[in-house]
């Protein structure tokens, strides 16, 4: 290494110390002057030796980086969202359930819930190469450039940081921040910013990095996610991160029963208020990896995790009217348009009224004032009427008969909470609806074509189904509003890029009722293909994980339509996957069809995300709990010895992971 190079790398392991110091431990070791000095002597010495560029060099820092579209890239570990509690009894429920998996003593950390933007940043060999933004838990959007320029976030780590992993946090405004920013906004005569978590959201997809450099953003850390970190509990990991060069709060506290939870919970419910950011209550964690490990996932969260949340800000407006919404299964929601209000940082002009019962439980009429609340970003909803202000000609809502936009009768089926408009073909609402859900992030990922651009296809008459996205051509969406020729381009290539979409997907995204993203695995998965589900009969659908009665008949009812067949037909034609590849398919069988089987313990030669993976793609079911239905158990080391017992009552075989394989193979 000669001199210049010398000097340039010790100038950025000086700086980086600098800003460590300054902006995760905030104890400035040196002056604000001092530090521009130094950065400007490396800025004139890479500037004049460019073979010596570093992406992740201090100063990269101010930005420059111009991003026109962020590319939307796979998360490597999903990122699954909380389950909410809002009192004691939830927490104890939650307890209890995980108690039934975990027999041995458990332990939680407790951490506050800082409200902003979620961000998912990857290092490989102690350096930052990418970071997520949530999007859906599956894939988000890449703002690297932008997250680079937040001095909280380290570009290079130090200590005995493992080779690769994620860690995943929020990306925060801090009020002072804020004001400031607002201040200055109002100089302008601009109008201010809302509220600090969205314009901290909002910062992160700017398109030009120098622009986010100049606000005062902080990133929190406080999730390890990956294999082989070195760590055996939460608690260690935030402390290991800490070492690492993140900006990990001290909030954090380790404690031995929900007792000591309710404690913390309550101390911050009122703290809070001094803090220099937002949060909106406490998450609490199972602080053992491997009992995390053992409780999983549900379908969208954690089981060893839970948040709780501080009670909503509420207030009371004025209900101006009632209208009705269409979804894209004819289902009616009423809407209460309401007086603006300001509440929990945002101008709250709607709320949704769920259903007919509602209406008729709180009694809700036009002209009322009524109590509207708002947890974070959840939908606001209505909680009730001031009835003493409530107008002397004031007269009982009405539910309407008839659908809003196609004036079809509207129909209540016994047993169901909402009214609908079983107008399918024709009502507009519904089709619109129908091609939005194809097109979404879960479903088809068609790129270059939104929501409020479906609407416009079909009222153009451009499409009447999703099959028919397929035929367009630019010269036909060119004249569109707003559709330049870029933009067709990329709209067109887009819809030819989600043939490409596995099927599993595109059963999810047709759109037959009660088939989620899970349930369309499933049937992908034991089915194959969509002319295999077509064929099978109700009993043969009952007989699939997981499947119930409900679904089943929405199933058949969804295929005896001769539109939709005509539909999917169409999409065949033009090669949407309508079955397995040959890819999806190697290494799936059904050899554990009809089987449920439990995982417990520790594993020497296989994690137990290989385990479940494995079950899975050989056709059985994973349970974290044993009864009478387990078929047998895949037991490692450190099993609870009352799990033993219950296998033992039951007569439940034990087998080991090296007899799980043989069995498979």
């Amino acid at each position: 290494m000669n001199t210049i190079q010398q000097k340039i790398e010790a100038l950025r392991n000086e700086l980086r110390e600098h800003n460590y110091n300054y902006y995760v431990l905030d104890n400035a070791s040196i002056s604000d002057y001092e530090f521009d000095v130094k950065l400007k002597e490396l800025q004139d010495l890479e500037a004049k030796h460019p073979e010596f560029f570093d992406a992740n060099s201090p100063s990269q820092r101010v930005g420059g980086e111009v991003t026109k579209n962020f590319e939307n890239l796979p998360h490597e570990h999903r990122m699954y969202s909380l389950d909410n509690s809002y009192s004691k009894e939830d927490l104890l429920d939650w307890e209890n359930r995980i108690k039934k998996i975990i027999e041995t003593n458990i332990q939680y950390t407790c951490e506050l819930k800082y409200d902003g933007a979620s961000i998912s940043l990857t290092y490989e060999n102690g350096k930052l190469t990418r970071a997520l933004t949530r999007g859906d838990g599956f894939q988000g959007d890449n703002v690297t450039a932008n997250v680079k320029t937040i001095k909280s976030v380290p570009l290079q780590l130090k200590g005995d940081y493992p080779p690769k992993f994620d860690i995943r946090g929020e990306i925060i405004l801090p009020f002072e921040g804020f004001n400031n920013m607002n201040e200055t906004r109002i100089e302008l005569g601009e109008e201010p910013y809302r509220n600090p978590r969205n314009t901290a959201s909002g910062s992160l997809k700017l398109q030009d990095s120098t622009e986010v450099a100049k606000r005062p953003l902080e990133c929190l850390l406080y999730n390890l996610t990956g294999s082989n970190l070195g760590v055996k509990t939460q608690f260690e990991s935030l402390e290991k991160a800490r070492q690492w060069g993140f900006k990990v709060p001290n909030a954090a506290k380790l404690v031995d029963s929900i007792e000591a939870v309710l404690e913390f919970v309550d101390y911050w419910n009122t703290e809070r208020h001094k803090l220099p950011y937002e949060t909106d209550g406490v998450v609490i964690k199972v602080n053992s990896l491997q009992q995390q490990d053992e409780l999983g996932y549900t379908a969208k969260s954690p089981r060893w995790a839970m948040a709780y949340k501080f009670k909503a800000e509420q207030v009371s407006t004025r209900l101006q009217s009632i209208t009705y919404q269409v979804g894209r299964t004819g289902a009616i929601t009423p809407v209460a348009n309401l007086e603006p209000v300001e509440l929990a940082g945002t101008t709250v002009k709607r709320a949704s009224l769920h259903n007919a019962d509602q209406i008729n439980k709180l009694d809700i009429r036009v002209g009322d004032e009524v109590f509207v609340e708002k947890g974070g970003e959840i939908i606001p909803k209505i909680l009730g009427v001031d009835f003493s202000k409530r107008p002397l000609d004031s007269k009982p809502t009405e539910y309407i008969t008839h659908c809003p936009e196609c004036y079809s009768s509207l129909v209540r089926q016994e047993g169901e909470a909402q009214h609908y408009c079983l107008n399918y073909l024709e009502c507009k609402p519904q089709i619109i609806g129908r091609i939005q859900h194809f097109i979404s992030r879960k479903a088809m990922d068609i790129e270059g074509l939104g929501g409020e651009t479906v609407a416009l296809l079909v009222t153009e008459g451009l499409i009447k189904n999703y099959s028919d996205l397929y035929e367009l051509t630019k010269e036909q969406v060119t004249p569109l509003e707003r559709m330049a020729d870029k933009s067709a381009d990329n709209l067109i290539q887009g819809i030819q890029k989600s043939k490409t979409i596995p099927f599993e997907r595109v059963l999810y995204a047709i759109g037959i009722r009660y088939v989620g993203e899970t349930v369309a695995k499933k049937l992908a998965r034991h089915y194959k293909s969509i002319d295999a589900i077509i064929n099978a009969s109700e009993d043969d659908l009952l007989q699939v994980d997981e499947i119930g009665f409900k679904i089943a008949e929405s199933v058949i009812a969804f295929f005896s339509s001769e539109e939709n067949i005509f539909i999917l037909n169409r999409l065949k034609q033009f090669g949407v996957q309508l079955e397995m590849s040959h890819e999806e398919l190697i290494g799936k069988t059904n050899k554990l069809e009809g089987q449920t089987i439990v995982i417990s313990g520790v594993f020497e030669s296989i994690s137990r995300n290989e385990l479940k993976k494995l079950i899975e793609d050989n056709g059985g079911k994973i349970s974290s709990s044993i009864s009478s239905k387990t078929s047998y158990i895949v037991a490692g080391d450190n099993m609870g010895p009352s799990k033993k017992d219950k296998a033992t009552q039951l007569g439940i075989e034990l087998i080991n992971e090296h007899e799980f394989l043989q069995r498979i193979r």
